[in-house]
């Protein structure tokens, strides 16, 4: 990135993406749902783009559970319109999954879509889904 990149670095950070995968959600109310993650999953900002005359944000990059995450607001206008979220689960496997199941159940506005119970193949897992239609799965011992 050069000087007079507009992308915003979060003090401290590199804004480097992290994972293998990295998901990229297209959520109307990016922001709105940055927030959320912060709250529910313990998400950390770390490099966006700043909103455009609409409100919109075109890049948002968050950090949950050490991996990347990143985000921006519908853009009809450049081919990309809001859509359902549909046929995909985003996965969280963590250390204590008490605690994040826990912290996440009860974040405002998210339903439990699979109870969290012990699984067949030996760890836990349970599926919610947030307020802008994503679903995630949390899996652990």
């Amino acid at each position: 990135m050069s000087e007079t990149s507009p992308i915003q670095i979060a003090p401290g950070e590199t804004g480097e993406p992290r994972g293998g995968v990295i998901s990229y959600l297209m959520v109307e109310g990016a922001r709105k749902a940055a927030a959320f993650y912060e709250n529910a999953f313990g998400a950390k900002e770390v490099a966006s783009y700043p909103e455009d005359e609409q409100g919109r944000t075109m890049y948002l990059h968050l950090y949950i559970n050490g991996g990347s995450v990143m985000m921006s607001d519908p853009y009809p206008e450049y081919g990309q319109p809001a859509a359902k979220p549909a046929g995909v689960t985003l996965t969280l496997c963590v250390d204590d999954v008490d605690f994040w199941w826990n912290r996440a159940s009860k974040a405002e506005g998210m339903e439990i879509v699979m109870p969290l119970e012990k699984m067949f193949w030996g760890d836990r897992y349970g599926q919610l889904r947030d307020p802008f239609g994503f679903e995630w799965a949390i899996v652990g011992k």
